[in-house]
């Protein structure tokens, strides 16, 4: 375990519990802290090609910035500006993946599209207020997602129904880290539109933060990113 992703477990455990108890002090420390150590153990990795570090870095920036700005879920005006920091995050990974060999194939593509559809329609009616700006992110979370479940990116882990099974390879990881963050931000629709009462929303926001603090800690592996 590398020191930094060790501070990084140790600060998102205490932003999960933050949310789960409705002590926003305890996330306004932790929460911005989560991108920055990623950032360090990403910057200490001596393997990676300068470009991909760069991109990585500006990835967990936009990040960072997104996580500051949805420490208060509950505000349309931060969630909309949160969701355009996080596309500038997914364009980045895109592009990581891209550079890595990673296409988009019709049978990973086709059901994460069908998704986005469903949710921008559902989102159109329940929520038009922040419809538009969560469907443009949507775009780049699933362009993205296809891009990490590339079975090229992995050739040694079998992929079952377009998901990449993870093994030691930690490039095989990086579809298992994008479906995190589509259950995720799923999550965030979801609580938005139906979650009524304090103690469900604050337990959403738990589960939010705990699947999307897994997903970054495998997405953000300068391991996965390492050129051969």
């Amino acid at each position: 375990m590398r020191p930094f992703r060790a501070g990084f477990l140790v600060a998102a455990a205490a932003t999960v519990y933050g949310a789960v108890t409705g002590r926003d002090k305890v996330q306004w420390v932790t929460k911005p802290l989560l991108m920055p150590l990623l950032a360090a153990d990403a910057a200490a990795d001596r393997a990676l090609d300068p470009v991909d570090r760069t991109v990585l870095l500006g990835c967990l920036g936009a990040a960072t910035i997104g996580d500051v700005l949805l420490i208060e879920p509950d505000s349309d005006r931060r969630l909309i500006a949160g969701a355009s920091s996080f596309a500038v995050m997914q364009t980045g990974y895109s592009v990581l993946w891209w550079r890595r060999g990673g296409r988009a194939r019709p049978e990973i593509a086709v059901p994460r599209l069908l998704a986005w559809l469903g949710a921008a329609a559902l989102m159109r009616a329940k929520a038009p207020t922040v419809a538009a700006a969560l469907t443009a992110y949507g775009a780049t979370l699933g362009s993205a997602a296809v891009l990490a479940s590339d079975p090229g990116l992995a050739p040694d882990a079998k992929n079952i129904a377009g998901l990449n099974i993870p093994n030691a390879d930690p490039r095989s990881r990086l579809g298992l880290g994008a479906l995190l963050f589509t259950v995720s931000d799923g999550l965030i629709v979801l609580r938005r539109l139906f979650a009524r009462g304090e103690r469900s929303r604050r337990v959403t926001e738990g589960v939010i933060l705990a699947t999307y603090a897994a997903a970054q800690y495998l997405l953000a592996d300068p391991q996965a990113h390492s050129r051969d």
